[in-house]
Parts: structure tokens; C-alpha cells; sequence
């Protein structure tokens, strides 16, 4: 098969859909793997990287989608993508359908074979290639948290760990997945009081076992909700539901019973956000403020640690593009469950049901 590795060009986008390594199986199992020039540089790779390694440096994004069978890359195709892409072309990427009505009309326009990331799902229910980014992720929205808790930034003037003599900072997680676990370790870490709340009383259960003692659980109610934002300096959206849009958890109205610098990172920006005042940012412009409250929603997150992610991205993903170029998507997805539930569109047609109840459009 013919695998093409374009750059990403969405805003501060590092990523590279495959390292060198990944390249490497592909080549040596005689499968043909074309990258645009300076793709993998935010990474840390170079064109030589991949040059020896046997796959063919293409110097245009259009050169590499006229080329390709299967475009294996990072971040869902924006509109400057839409035109290249080809009728039965493989497209193998995270795209977060539910939080886009224009990307999925696109998608359906195009004719590909849509498949996601982020539905990829094993027999214990959990999501193989989502959980690396949703680790990154987590960890880091206590970094940046932390950070826009700084005054110059608006935030409190709180530092989350707290100084001998003075009270540690409260750190409020909505959800215990992978983003909620990641972020409680990192808070834990600094020494933060930390709040973690889900509905599954099962994570809960998992959270009061591995983390320390300074890590409270709480069941997710509004009336509980509607309390800790009264108390807690930083708020963590770290809500999934799989394949469609995030619930809103904390309302516009339900921001003035917030402190004045308080600060909201909503990890679950990629499917919508879980509080509704959440608007997609950039790293080059990730923060915005409502009544009084700074909000940080950078919609790729992962992307500005391109070398760790990278890397982590790759090792979970190569199995399945391995599968993939073998066998063709077809006959892999048949052998494969898990990788069907990533099938969303299909040549024209909605497979995924959360989506198409989401926009209200017929499903196959």
C-alpha cells in the first residue's frame, strides 16, 4: 500500500503522524511511504530521518494526498485539506466529528474512508489510541492550569503547592478517564488539594486506591458541582463521552459563583467542551476571559510537547496501520473489532451513530 505522512497545518501543530521508527516497519514490509518535506521537524525528525529509513520526501501537501492510498496523519483535515482529499482514500486520524457539523459534511462530500482514532475501541471498552494524548493532556492541563493561576496572567496568585505556612491550592477534576487520573497525579504531585468527580462510582472506587490521600472523590451532581466551584482555584474539564459531544457540566450563569482570577482548562474541548462557555483556543492565543474567570481551551493541547507525543502517538498507532497496509481496511477492520468502531464514514455514508445523532443525519 501506499501510506502518505503530510504536515500538519493547523495552528501550532508540531505533531507528525509517524516517526522515522514507525516508517521503518512500513518500508521493510515493502509497503511504499511518501512524507511532505519538514513534516516531522517540529518533532525532532528530519527529511534524512525518513530518507533513510526508505521512505520518499514529497515537498507539497497536495503531492503527498495525490500519491497516497492512506493518509496517516495527526489532527483532523481543515478546510484547506477538504479539496485534496480522494473518493476511497484511507484517511487515519483523530477527528472529533461530533464537536464539527462542517468537518463531517466535508468528510461525507469527500467519498474517503473515514476512520477515527479516538473510537478505536478495545473489548474492556477503552480507547488505545485516545488514552496516550488524553495522558499528555491531562498531565499538562495542570501545567498550564498552574501557570494561568499566575497574576500577570489574571489568574488568583495561587501556587498550587502551597509554601510552608500557607494553604495549598484547590485543584476541582470533572471526571476520572485517563485526562482525570493523569491530572490528579500531577496536582497530587505538587502538593495541591485535589477534588476528582465522576458518575462512575467504579473510577471512583480506582481513584481512592492509587492516589494519595490529599486526592478527594466525589459523586458528580449538579448540587455538588454547583459547590466546589465556589472553593476551588483551578477547574479541569476532563469529560468523554465517546465519539459525541461533551455534556456541560458548569453553565455561563454558574461562572459568577466563581472567584475572581479562578481558572478553567477544559481538556474536553476536542468534543465541545463541558462547560458552556468553552471556545476552541490556539497556543499562539490559548486563553480568554468571562466574568472574571480565565478559560484555556487550546483545542491541541499534546501538540506542544510534538517530541513525547509524537512517539507516544506512534507506538499505539503502528499496530493498526500495520494491519491496515496488509490487509486493506476492509478485510482488517473484519478481523479486528477493536478497529472497526473506528470506522465513522465510509465512502459518503455515516457508520458511527453518535454522530450522526448528533446532526441529526442517517446512519448506515
Amino acid at each position: 500500500m501506499i501510506v502518505g505522512v503530510p504536515k500538519e497545518i493547523k495552528n501550532n501543530e508540531s505533531r507528525v503522524g509517524m516517526t522515522p521508527a514507525g516508517v521503518f516497519e512500513l518500508t521493510k514490509r515493502n509497503h511504499k511511504v511518501f512524507v511532505q518535506s519538514s513534516a516531522g521537524e517540529g518533532s525532532g525528525f528530519t527529511d534524512e530521518d525518513y530518507k533513510e529509513v526508505g521512505a520518499e520526501v514529497l515537498l507539497t501537501i497536495k503531492d503527498v494526498y495525490d500519491v497516497a492510498e492512506m493518509i496517516v496523519k495527526v489532527k483532523e483535515p481543515i478546510e484547506e485539506e477538504y479539496e485534496l482529499i480522494q473518493p476511497n482514500q484511507i484517511l487515519f486520524t483523530y477527528f472529533h466529528f461530533a464537536s464539527s457539523e462542517k468537518l463531517t459534511l466535508a468528510m461525507l462530500k469527500s467519498k474517503a474512508v473515514c476512520i477515527a482514532y479516538e473510537t478505536v475501541e478495545d473489548e474492556e471498552g477503552t480507547l488505545p489510541l485516545l488514552t496516550p494524548m488524553s495522558e499528555v493532556a491531562g498531565r499538562m492541563a495542570i501545567q498550564q492550569g498552574a501557570k494561568y493561576l499566575e497574576k500577570p496572567i489574571k489568574g488568583r496568585g495561587i501556587l498550587l503547592g502551597g509554601v510552608p505556612g500557607v494553604s495549598p491550592g484547590k485543584v476541582l477534576i470533572l471526571g476520572a478517564g485517563v485526562v482525570g487520573v493523569q491530572a490528579a497525579k500531577m496536582a497530587a504531585g505538587l502538593g495541591a488539594h485535589v477534588t476528582i468527580m465522576d458518575v462512575n462510582m467504579k473510577r471512583l472506587r480506582y481513584v481512592n486506591d492509587v492516589l494519595p490521600n490529599h486526592v478527594v472523590t466525589d459523586f458528580s451532581s449538579e448540587y455538588s458541582i454547583r459547590k466546589h466551584i465556589k472553593t476551588h482555584d483551578l477547574i479541569i474539564g476532563g469529560v468523554l463521552l465517546k465519539g459525541a459531544k461533551a455534556p456541560k457540566l458548569i453553565t455561563r450563569e454558574m461562572l459568577k459563583d466563581m472567584r475572581s482570577g479562578t481558572v478553567i482548562v477544559d481538556v474536553a474541548v476536542d468534543q465541545g467542551g463541558c462547560i458552556e462557555t468553552t471556545k476552541p483556543t490556539t497556543h499562539e492565543n490559548p486563553t480568554y476571559i468571562i466574568d472574571d474567570v480565565v478559560h484555556y481551551c487550546v483545542a491541541n493541547m499534546p501538540g506542544a510537547v510534538p517530541y513525547t507525543s509524537t512517539i507516544a502517538l506512534t507506538n499505539v498507532t503502528l499496530p493498526f496501520v500495520l494491519k491496515i497496509v496488509e490487509n486493506g481496511w476492509q478485510k482488517a477492520c473484519e478481523q479486528d473489532k477493536a478497529l472497526a468502531k473506528g470506522l465513522n464514514i465510509v465512502k459518503g455514508e455515516i457508520v458511527y451513530k453518535e454522530i450522526a445523532e448528533t446532526f441529526n443525519l442517517v446512519t448506515n
